[in-house]
C-alpha cells in the first residue's frame, strides 16, 4: 500500500470512488437546499397562504416528521430494491414533490407536498453515509466523510442565496422550482455511479414495529404542534393523541425486545460508541435547524429585512462549516472525543451569544454567531459519525445509519416544535406583562422624552404603541428559545468523553 493510502490522503481515492462521492454530494446538495429554502421563504408563504406562525411551522416540522418516519425503512428498501433503484426512485420522487411544492395553491397542498418531499428524501442521508462507509477503507473514511460533507454544507449555503434571488425575481414558488434541474442532473449521476449496485435481497419487513413507531412519533409531534392552540390536555384531541402515542410506543418497545427480527434492532444500542453517538446525533439534530426556522421570521417581522439580506446572514452558518473542513480531519485523527466536545461547546457558545440579542441586533452579530454555530456543527459531526460507526460490524452499517439519521431528524422536528411553542407562549405572556405598564397612572408615559407617535390619547398612537410592545415581547420569546438551544448544547458536551476509540469489527 502506498504512503498516501496509508495516510488516507485524497490521492489514494480511485476514480470509481470519486464518482460515488460526486453522486452522494449532489443528492446531499438537493436535500440541504430544500431545508434552508423552506425556512427562508416562510414569511412569504405565511403571507401568501394566510397562515399563522404555528400553522406555517408545520411546513417545516411535518417535513421533518415524514423524514424521521421514513428513514428507518431505508435498510429494508435498499435490500429489496438495490442501491441504484432506491437512490434513483428517492431522488425522482423528491424532485417531483419539490415541483408540487411550487405549484401548491393552499397550505394543505403545500404541507402534503412537503410531507412527500420528506418521505422521499429520507433515504438520501443514510444511504449516502452507508454507501461511503461501505465503499471506502477505514483509513479513508474521515477524508470521505469530510468531502461528502461539502455537498451537505454547500446546499444550505447555496439554497438561501439562490432562493432569495429567485424569490425577489418572481415569488416564493420559484425557490422550489429551482430544485428540479439539479434533481434531474442527480438522477443521471446516480444511474452511472451505482451501475453495479443493483443486487436485491428478498428480506422480510417488520410492519408491526414500523407502524407502532410511526404512530408514536406522529402523536408526539401533533401534541407539541397543536397543544398550545388547543390548550393542551383540556382538548379531547390531545388526550387521544397522548393515549394512542403511549400505547404505540409500548407496543414498539415490547415488540423490539421480543421479536426475532425486529424493525429496529435494539442490540445495536449495546454498542457503546453507537449508542452514545446516536444520542449526540439526536442533540445535534435538535440544534441543526431550529435557528434556521426562527431567524427568517425574526428578521422579517421584527426588523423588516428583505429575503436577500436574510439569505446572506443565514448562509454565514454554511461558511462556518466550510472553515471547519480545514481542520476537522486532522482534529478527528488527533483527538476525536475532544473535537466532538469542542464542537458542542461552540454550538452552546453561539446559542448564548444569540440569547444576548435585542431588537436592535446588528448584521455583524447575526453573521458571526451563525458562523460560530456552523463551525461547531461541522467540527462535532465528522468525528461523531466516524466514532459512532467505528465498532459496528460492516453488515450492520446500513441499519445503524438508518437509526442514526432517524434520531437526528426526529430531534430536529421535536426541537423546532418546542422552540416555536416557547416563542409563541413567551411572546403572549410578555405582551400581557408589558401591557400592564400602559396605564394613565404611569408617569413615565407622559415625560417629554416619550415618543410623540405613541400618544395615549389617540387610537393611532395606542395602535403604534401596541405594535412596539408586540415586537419587544416577540423578541423576548426568541431570546428564550435561543437560551434553550444553548442549554441543550452545553448539557450534551460531557457525552463526547464517554465514547472510546476502537476498531470496527468485520
Amino acid at each position: 500500500m502506498s504512503e498516501a493510502a496509508t495516510q488516507g490522503g485524497i490521492f489514494s481515492i480511485s476514480g470509481r470512488q470519486w464518482l460515488i462521492l460526486l453522486m452522494v454530494q449532489l443528492a446531499n446538495l438537493l436535500f440541504g437546499m430544500t431545508i434552508t429554502l423552506a425556512n427562508l421563504v416562510l414569511p412569504d408563504m405565511r403571507g401568501a397562504l394566510s397562515a399563522t406562525q404555528d400553522e406555517i411551522s408545520w411546513v417545516i416540522t411535518l417535513n421533518l416528521v415524514a423524514t424521521a418516519v421514513a428513514t428507518p425503512v431505508t435498510g429494508w428498501l435498499a435490500s429489496r430494491l438495490g442501491w441504484r433503484n432506491l437512490m434513483f426512485g428517492t431522488v425522482l420522487g423528491f424532485t417531483i414533490c419539490s415541483l408540487l411544492c411550487g405549484l401548491a395553491t393552499s397550505l394543505d397542498m403545500l404541507i402534503l407536498a412537503r410531507i412527500g418531499q420528506g418521505a422521499f428524501g429520507a433515504p438520501i442521508m443514510p444511504m449516502g453515509q452507508a454507501i461511503l462507509l461501505a465503499s471506502f477503507p477505514k483509513h479513508l473514511q474521515p477524508t470521505a466523510i469530510v468531502i461528502w460533507g461539502v455537498g451537505a454544507v454547500f446546499g444550505p449555503v447555496l439554497g438561501p442565496i439562490l432562493g432569495a434571488m429567485a424569490t425577489e425575481a418572481w415569488n416564493w414558488r420559484a425557490a422550489f422550482f429551482m430544485i428540479v434541474p439539479p434533481g434531474i442532473a442527480t438522477l443521471v449521476c446516480i444511474w452511472f455511479a451505482l451501475s453495479d449496485r443493483t443486487e436485491r435481497q428478498p428480506i422480510s419487513f417488520d410492519w408491526t414495529g414500523f407502524l407502532a413507531l410511526s404512530v408514536a412519533i406522529i402523536c408526539i409531534q401533533l401534541i407539541l404542534d397543536r397543544g398550545q392552540r388547543l390548550d393542551w390536555f383540556e382538548a379531547p384531541e390531545m388526550i387521544a393523541c397522548a393515549v394512542l402515542g403511549a400505547i404505540s410506543f409500548y407496543i414498539f418497545v415490547a415488540h423490539c425486545l421480543t421479536a426475532s427480527a425486529p424493525f429496529l434492532n435494539p442490540r445495536l444500542l449495546l454498542d457503546r460508541n453507537f449508542a452514545i453517538g446516536t444520542a449526540i446525533a439526536f442533540v445535534m439534530g435538535m440544534l441543526a435547524f431550529t435557528s434556521l426556522t426562527l431567524f427568517p421570521t425574526m428578521l422579517h417581522d421584527l426588523r423588516g429585512y428583505p429575503d436577500d439580506a436574510v439569505s446572506i446572514l443565514i448562509a454565514a452558518r454554511g461558511m462556518g462549516n466550510w472553515v471547519a473542513f480545514l481542520v476537522v480531519v486532522q482534529l478527528t485523527r488527533w483527538a476525536p472525543r475532544f473535537t466532538i466536545g469542542l464542537g458542542l461547546f461552540f454550538q452552546a457558545a453561539s446559542g448564548f451569544w444569540m440569547a444576548q440579542f435585542d431588537i436592535n441586533v446588528t448584521e455583524s452579530q447575526i453573521f458571526w454567531s451563525h458562523l460560530l454555530q456552523g463551525f461547531g456543527q461541522s467540527i462535532a459531526f465528522t468525528p461523531m459519525t466516524v466514532m459512532a460507526f467505528s465498532t459496528l460490524p460492516t453488515h450492520q452499517v446500513t441499519e445503524g445509519s438508518a437509526i442514526f439519521t432517524l434520531m437526528r431528524n426526529f430531534g430536529s422536528s421535536l426541537f423546532i416544535s418546542i422552540a416555536v411553542m416557547m416563542l409563541i407562549r413567551s411572546s403572549s405572556e410578555n405582551y400581557a406583562r408589558l401591557g400592564e405598564f400602559v396605564t394613565p397612572y404611569n408617569k413615565l408615559l407622559f415625560l417629554p422624552s416619550f415618543p410623540a407617535s405613541w400618544d395615549l390619547e389617540s387610537a393611532s398612537g395606542l395602535f403604534r404603541l401596541a405594535g412596539e410592545i408586540q415586537r419587544q415581547a416577540a423578541m423576548i420569546g426568541y431570546v428564550n428559545a435561543f437560551y434553550l438551544m444553548a442549554l441543550t448544547a452545553a448539557l450534551s458536551v460531557p457525552l463526547a468523553f464517554f465514547m472510546q476509540r476502537a476498531r470496527r469489527v468485520s
